[in-house]
């Protein structure tokens, strides 16, 4: 065998044994008439000692040749080490060598194989399998393989069935761009990649299979950004014979095992809050509440008292940022410039200075008095200490804006923890949203959705208005899980395709196989996907899920390690039907 032991296990209570290592050489230490190499591994680090007095003289040449990254096996005798390393396990020992042999030489590396390593990004996603080398990086994919096993378990032990779904699909419109596959066997035809395994998963629950999960690759082909990825990974979970209190539960249950299990924190309270009063108290549908500065709406505070910035907008609307009376007023300057940057797109920013002694400084003092000041205080729940910054427009977009606001402002205070975890549910999502690009309404989530039943007849008279049996888990400001009550019988499907725009014939040739499977009795049905991706990023404590997957795209969608999308050869564009035609 190449070892007898892994490079992190050996200690003390193995001296005097005779044990054969292998692994990457870390570092080499050469004093001449002793040399030290680091050997490293996937589970740790043991130095090595080669010794003129002690190791015979033809392996002490061989190990004057080692370089970093070379593979080598050894044989030797485990030791105690006289300068202790207590930083790492193996710290209290080292091994004196009496075999070596060089299994791979190896180019010096691009950048260090180290912790903080001298390499940017770029370089290393072009060597990524060194990068992987990395303890930061190894550790993030062992700590994915951790969730992925902790939630297989969870839902194996509530009866959940892993069943696999096909990748080769047909394309049909479910709000992204697919990826397509030609056809060589059936000339001018296309496979479609799966956004996500959607009608599939309704077809098991029609098939009997009652409780259903799957970890899962989907493919969409989006503008990518850090969070993004072409290809992601779902955790696709569905369920028959349930209602949606049912469904919540049920990964509530989940959420909180994961929070247990990886980070050991027990969260007990999952709010629920309506996708109205989420959009109305944080500007946006997945909320971080891990702090407070809840938007306060200002308008009746706010109009007719002859500023006309306020006057004209549809909505006025403010959050109370604590401590920042004390920012200067270049600061302040800094944040206005920082709120009409092109990301944001604001106009600009009112602000009031809530003041220790209980009063109140705005920038627009000319039109407010100290009455009008303490009612903005109240309505966005300052305290003496706090800046109120307001931001005035169309409703939809002041929110957004605000809501990149106190992003920042918590970012900038350091209020948005990483080992602090708020989970909470946002239901009762708008069935439809109007697009006014294409001039019609498009499924929020997907075509599949069922409404509220209360709400089915105003399907015709007023679409905008129907709510959806749709709920989204939302953890630390990042949507980690969504899901929906699905539509089960044909007659209400076909309602909703219809509104969506579909002619009878078209809803036939994209979902047929579904509707004719809900003639054959399909169960009331409904489910949830996690995004593994981000949910492992966010129990990982980061932002970027890139680091927590193995082989990752960059942000132009491009694999630069093995150099993909790339050009095929004619004849298999010729086998695959196929001609490349340049448009200017």
């Amino acid at each position: 065998m190449y070892r007898t032991h892994t490079n992190g296990e050996l200690n003390a209570t193995k001296l005097n044994q005779e044990v054969t290592l292998a692994g990457w050489v870390q570092k080499v230490r050469d004093k001449g008439f002793m040399i030290w190499v680091d050997l490293r591994d996937r589970y740790g680090i043991t130095q090595l000692i080669f010794d003129e007095e002690r190791t015979d003289a033809k392996v002490i040449e061989k190990a004057k040749s080692l370089a970093r990254e070379y593979v080598i096996q050894i044989t030797g005798n485990v030791i105690e080490r006289e300068s202790k390393n207590p930083n790492i396990p193996t710290g209290e020992i080292e091994i004196l060598v009496t075999k070596l042999e060089i299994l791979n030489t190896a180019k010096t590396p691009p950048f260090t194989i180290e912790n903080n390593t001298d390499g940017g990004e770029e370089l290393r996603m072009k060597y990524r399998y060194l990068d992987i080398r990395r303890n930061p990086v190894k550790e993030k994919l062992i700590f994915r393989h951790k969730v992925s096993m902790a939630v297989r378990n969870y839902l194996t032990s509530d009866n959940f069935v892993e069943v696999e779904t096909p990748y080769l699909i047909k394309s049909t419109p479910e709000g992204a761009r697919d990826f397509v596959v030609p056809s060589r066997m059936n000339e001018g035809q296309f496979y479609a990649l799966p956004q996500s395994p959607q009608t599939f998963k309704q077809l098991l629950m029609v098939g009997g299979m009652d409780k259903y999960f799957q970890i899962v690759k989907c493919f969409r082909d989006e503008d990518l950004r850090a969070d993004r990825q072409p290809e992601f990974t779902q955790i696709d979970c569905e369920m028959a014979f349930v209602e949606q209190e049912d469904i919540l539960n049920t990964f509530e249950g989940l959420t909180r095992h994961l929070l247990k299990e990886i980070n050991q924190v027990e969260v007990e309270k999952f709010p629920r809050i309506t996708y109205d009063e989420a959009m109305r108290k944080y500007g946006n549908d997945k909320p971080d509440i891990r702090f407070g500065m809840e938007f306060g709406e200002l308008n009746e505070v706010t109009q007719h008292k002859d500023f006309k910035v306020f006057n004209e907008a549809e909505l006025v609307v403010g959050i109370a940022v604590p401590g920042a009376a004390s920012y200067s007023r270049k600061e302040i300057d800094k944040l206005i410039d920082w709120v009409k940057r092109p990301q944001v797109g604001a106009l600009g920013m009112v602000y009031a200075k809530y003041n220790d002694d209980g009063s109140l400084k705005s920038s627009v003092d000319k039109f407010y008095t100290q009455d009008d000041l303490k009612q903005w205080a109240e309505k966005t729940q300052a305290k003496p200490g706090d800046l109120i910054c307001i931001l005035s427009g169309e409703t939809n977009k002041v929110r957004a804006q605000l809501s990149a606001l106190r992003m920042e402002m918590a970012e900038r205070l350091g209020l948005r923890k990483a080992n602090e975890f708020a989970p909470l549910w946002v239901i009762d999502f708008p069935l439809l949203e109007w697009d006014e690009e294409t001039q019609r309404y498009h499924a929020m989530h997907h075509p599949f959705t069922a409404p509220k039943k209360e709400d089915i007849p105003l399907l015709n008279s007023n679409p905008g208005a129907v709510k959806a049996n749709a709920y989204d888990l939302v953890l630390n400001g990042n949507e980690i899980g969504g899901g929906s009550i699905r539509i089960h019988d044909k007659t209400t499907q076909a309602m909703m395709f219809e509104h969506l725009g579909f002619t009878p014939e078209e809803a036939q040739e994209q979902f047929g196989f579904l509707m004719d499977a809900f003639q054959y009795g399909a169960p009331p049905h409904g489910g949830l996907a996690f995004g593994l991706d981000r949910l492992v990023a966010i129990l990982g404590g980061q932002e970027s899920i890139r680091d927590f997957i193995a082989f990752p795209k960059n942000n132009a969608g491009r694999d630069v390690m093995i150099d993909a999308p790339a050009a095929i050869d004619q004849t298999q564009l010729q086998e695959l039907h196929l001609a490349i035609t340049h448009t200017s």
